[in-house]
């Protein structure tokens, strides 16, 4: 296997759980994490591993590290500009909670239970000018209980990640990272016709799409 040298951009307690995987990984060297330096999860691990931390909000072709072969984004809210994400030899992956190209956007968990889905997903895909729009990497699927239909979609969406997803996307990552290690990479496009794509909930203007209120970062 290739030793690979990761950076993460990530927060909250899914961003530490993808730092300890690479941390555990032997083929895999974090050369530094970008996260919110309040952070009492990533940042806080980081620091206890002595990598250096970039503050959220400020990652970009010039503050990210020299000699990174892959960038991953994980429960991260900063925008990955063209000239970051071609300063990764190999580029950048991150893991979305959906079966891309279905819901894609922040709130993609919660879309899934309104629209009252049978079937939803993980999708570890390839990061481009686009929102979520990137080619595949890996991919699988879990039942939606029924069950959860009857609760209030945000409370649904929460024990649905903490029960089938968040695990899902360990697991996708870490084949993922093994595949790139052998040299495997794997880039299957997204079907656009199948596409959708819901605004986030947590937007007072539910009508404005999310990608209209990023700010451009070079």
């Amino acid at each position: 296997m290739k030793k690979i040298k990761v950076f993460i951009s990530g927060q909250k307690y899914f961003g530490e759980q993808v730092l300890r995987l690479c941390n555990e990984l032997e083929f895999i060297e974090v050369v530094g994490v970008c996260a919110p330096m309040d952070d009492k999860y990533i940042t806080k691990t980081a620091r206890l591993f002595s990598i250096p931390v970039i503050p959220a909000g400020t990652l970009n072709g010039d503050t990210m590290p020299e000699n990174v072969d892959l960038g991953i984004t994980a429960h991260s809210f900063d925008y990955i500009g063209k000239r970051t994400r071609y300063k990764a030899k190999i580029g950048w992956i991150g893991y979305h909670p959906s079966l891309l190209p279905r819901h894609r956007g922040r709130s993609s968990i919660e879309w899934a239970v309104r629209m009252r889905d049978a079937i939803t997903g993980g999708t570890v895909f390839w990061l481009n000018s686009g929102i979520d729009r990137g080619d595949i990497a890996a991919q699988d699927i879990c039942f939606i209980d029924p069950k959860l239909y009857g609760l209030e979609p945000k409370k649904a969406a929460k024990i649905l990640w903490e029960h089938e997803l968040q695990d899902m996307g360990l697991r996708l990552l870490t084949e993922t990272l093994t595949d790139i290690s052998r040299g495997i990479i794997t880039k299957r496009p997204q079907k656009r016709e199948f596409s959708t794509f819901e605004p986030n909930t947590d937007t007072k203007d539910v009508f404005k799409p999310d990608l209209l209120m990023l700010e451009p970062h070079k």
